[in-house]
């Protein structure tokens, strides 16, 4: 009796069938690794190989010995000739010759040096003395800038940014005093970005606050981000709406304008105004709380020339490019604008005078000589249409189209009366 006899199952309920496991790959050593190293790296290959293993098969000459001896070398990067020794490669009895091979990674700083004249006549300095400046300088040299190091090492108590500060106002003032022009060292980056203490100790400070927030702090920071991204999103989308809107204001005055025939006033007073007013460009700056006076003179300029056509609005640049005017202030100040806004609008009353000028002149020359033809006084950018010629004629034209139309096979049935009953 077990377990299944007490639950009353069957011996044969559940079928115990081992699933078949899959083959192992077999992985073959590659050539040139010996088996204790293949092991031991688990059969993955290394990241950057180090030797490539076309050097495994390549078989030495013949004729050649080699051998492995313990010989003394010396570096070039060590100024005290001090002598060690390592195992060296040797071929048929010749040890190498040549420096140490190593020794091309030495890399050091030149650090400008000075003489005591040219430290009495351009590095003079009440806060710092002559020894101060020669111990500084030697510790640049010997610990390559590292100036966390040098202030450690230096006996006076100083800060890192005083130390900066002293070496590189040195360093500038010896070399511009050293070059002929000053223009020679302009492009020299300790001439061209002076070292400047505020905006290091600024710096310092700002990323300590940083560093030192807490969790709060930071998801705080997150959140006025991101509210800022939104904001900043819905303003690029609003100018997006508000300039496509010009654009179709400015097509309409454009049409509107092109369509005035000679008899009627052109004045921007008759002109229907299709764009938003000088109120409403100011309601939606105030929106903006802080924008730039150039950008709201160029709203106030495309509100007005959308009452206006094409050729009207190059006509005034035109007029103001005679006169001498930017098209755009130098110094947009609140008066400069306003000037500016109220010369655009005297020079487009000017121009839609002189057009109703010319507009009388052909006409009453155009009833002396008994026709209504093109004179010469009448302006190209406008074509003379006479009233009688205009006076109805679409319609006449929409009935005559009506009429001409092909007649439909259903006609709607007529309308009883109550007498036909």
């Amino acid at each position: 009796m077990d377990a299944k006899d007490i639950l009353g199952l069957t011996r044969h309920s559940f079928s115990l069938e081992k699933k078949p496991r899959p083959p192992k790959e077999s992985q073959r050593k590659p050539d040139g690794i010996s088996r204790e190293v293949y092991a031991l790296t688990g059969g993955l290959p290394s990241l950057m190989p180090a030797i490539d293993s076309s050097q495994f098969k390549k078989k030495p000459p013949p004729d050649e010995k080699i051998t492995w001896q313990w010989l003394p070398f010396t570096s070039s990067a060590r100024k005290d000739n001090l002598q060690l020794y390592h195992w060296v490669r040797v071929v048929n009895g010749v040890p190498p010759t040549g420096d140490y091979s190593f020794a091309k990674y030495n890399k050091s700083v030149d650090i400008i040096r000075y003489t005591d004249e040219e430290y009495d006549k351009h590095l003079t300095n009440p806060m710092w003395t002559k020894e101060e400046t020669d111990e500084l300088f030697d510790l640049c040299e010997r610990f390559d800038l590292r100036f966390i190091v040098i202030a450690d090492r230096f006996p006076s108590s100083r800060t890192v940014e005083e130390l900066k500060d002293r070496y590189y106002s040195v360093s500038r003032a010896i070399l511009i005093a050293r070059a002929p022009s000053a223009g020679d060292v302009a492009t020299h980056p300790v001439v061209k970005q002076p070292y400047k203490v505020s905006q290091e100790v600024e710096r310092k400070r700002a990323l300590s606050v940083v560093l030192s927030q807490t969790r709060q702090q930071e998801r705080r920071d997150e959140e006025v981000i991101i509210e800022a991204k939104k904001i900043s999103e819905l303003r690029v989308s609003s100018k997006v709406v508000e300039e496509s809107q010009l654009a179709v204001t400015s097509n309409a005055g454009a049409e509107f304008s092109e369509r005035v025939i000679p008899g009627d006033t052109v004045s921007p007073l008759n002109v229907p105004s299709t764009s938003p007013d000088n109120a409403s460009i100011l309601a939606s700056l105030r929106m903006l709380r802080v924008y730039s006076r150039m950008y709201a003179l160029e709203q106030m300029v495309q509100a007005g020339n959308s009452t206006t056509g094409l050729r009207t609005v190059k006509r005034i640049e035109q007029t103001l490019q005679d006169l001498g005017v930017n098209l755009k202030p130098k110094v947009p100040t609140k008066a400069v604008c306003a000037e500016h806004l109220e010369l655009r609008k005297e020079i487009l009353t000017w121009l839609n005078l002189q057009r109703q000028v010319q507009y009388k002149e052909a006409e009453g020359s155009s009833l002396r000589d008994g026709t209504y033809g093109e004179s010469p006084g009448t302006p190209k950018d406008r074509t003379f249409i006479p009233d009688f010629m205009n006076f109805g004629g679409e319609r006449v034209g929409k009935k005559d189209h009506k009429r001409k139309g092909p007649s439909s096979g259903h006609k709607r049935p007529k309308k009883q009366k109550a007498s036909d009953f």
